[in-house]
């Protein structure tokens, strides 16, 4: 029997993982916990590095079918309106980065992961239904437990099961999550029904005390994801995993104050609003946190993130891409507690940057006072100096040692 490799969960880390380790041979099989394979939530962001992992992957034509490609980022304040700040993106992304800034529904981006999986069907096995329940690390391989009682084998395990990983409980004896004491409202409106000084393909931050408001095009432009996040908490009843809570626009308006008509308006026009409550773990404090013996964790399993960075499912693909790329460098069966032990290494260091980086940025957006007087001044000075963010957009970075026969992901034709 071909040696298989563990993935639990199937999401957009799954998916990743499941596509750079069927690209270096690895046999795999792919626990997802949902009767079916897909992906809930609204939009995301993917900056240059995100993008370029996708290109690596001769994914490039699925995410033109289904995302858009933003010209610009304006930051505008969302009490008076007045521009913050301004960064371009579009072709000065691709000059200055190498790589385009995409913006797309989610369930899109698993959609083109989970086809281009099924291009590997003699690699990947995917089963949906399959929750884990525990697993059992041994010398030479893992046994997986489900649910349901049935046991797996594999020679490695990959927890790609997001922000409540039952793998990181096990692996790592942690504690939950830890509610951020932030809100989400999420939703989704055609282009064509919001006003049309709202239909530019920017990605416009509206920044407010305690708040803030972020929108941009999804679906090739016909549809705009909304996100506005605010300080609060949840009933004690309301389940904090869930992404289904139903909310309203009235309590979003009592949450938000006294933000400018334009905004207002633009909030006005989205038909139907979710609730998700942020929740989030402290940065990574060393490679033992990503990795040990033939466990893995991968993307929110193993480093949620705030979404002020918007980088959580970037990071999951550099994840993916990154494992890959090592696994290649091997001959033969990997020896995956070097392996993991290289991915961790690898990246522990970069996500905790990005986790770090994405809290002190929720602190800014909400700022009030003279953190707020600061922040509108230091934009107005240094303008797209302080916006972009070349340390992060010129990743993932590559593994230190060259894999013989395969291409630096920099000197491949990506467009």
């Amino acid at each position: 029997m071909t040696p298989t490799t563990l993935i639990a969960g199937g999401g957009i880390g799954g998916m990743a993982c499941a596509l750079a380790l069927a690209r270096a041979g690895v046999h795999t099989e792919v626990l997802e916990q949902a009767p079916v394979f897909g992906e809930v939530g609204a939009g995301l962001q993917l900056g240059p590095n995100a993008v370029r992992v996708l290109a690596d992957w001769g994914l490039m034509d699925a995410l033109n079918e289904c995302a858009a490609f933003p010209e610009a980022l304006q930051v505008r304040d969302a009490h008076g309106g007045q521009q913050l700040g301004h960064l371009r993106l579009g072709a000065m992304a691709l000059a200055r980065h190498g790589q385009v800034y995409a913006t797309l529904h989610r369930a899109d981006l698993h959609a083109l992961l989970l086809q281009a999986v099924q291009r590997h069907a003699d690699e990947v096995s995917v089963r949906a239904g399959s929750r884990l329940a525990s697993f059992e690390s041994l010398a030479h391989g893992v046994n997986a437990t489900l649910e349901n009682g049935e046991t797996l084998q594999g020679q490695a395990l990959v927890g790609c099961d997001g922000l409540w990983s039952a793998v990181r409980a096990q692996l790592l004896g942690d504690a939950p999550p830890s509610a951020t004491g932030h809100l989400a409202y999420r939703g989704m409106v055609r282009a064509a029904d919001l006003p049309r000084a709202s239909q530019a393909h920017v990605v416009t931050a509206w920044l407010g005390p305690r708040l803030h408001v972020v929108h941009y095009p999804v679906k090739q432009g016909e549809w705009f994801n909304v996100v506005a996040v605010v300080q609060g908490s949840l009933q004690p009843t309301d389940d904090a995993q869930g992404w289904t809570h139903e909310a309203h626009m009235a309590d979003l308006k009592r949450a938000l104050g006294p933000a400018c008509g334009e905004l207002m308006t633009l909030l006005e026009t989205v038909p139907d609003w979710k609730l998700w409550a942020l929740n989030d773990r402290s940065p990574l404090q060393g490679p033992q946190e990503q990795a040990h013996g033939r466990v893995a964790l991968l993307g929110d399993a193993a480093h949620p993130m705030r979404p002020y960075l918007a980088q959580g499912a970037a990071m999951a693909l550099e994840d993916a891409w990154t494992l890959g790329r090592l696994v290649s460098a091997q001959r033969g069966t990997p020896d995956w507690p070097e392996v993991f032990a290289q991915y961790a290494e690898l990246r522990w260091a970069r996500n905790a940057q990005v986790q770090a980086r994405s809290r002190r940025n929720g602190t800014i957006f909400h700022a009030s006072g003279p953190l707020r007087w600061a922040r509108n001044r230091a934009m107005a000075l240094l303008g797209e100096r302080l916006l972009d963010n070349t340390w992060l957009y010129g990743g993932p970075p590559e593994p230190p040692a060259p894999v013989p026969d395969t291409p630096s992901i920099r000197k491949r034709k990506t467009t």
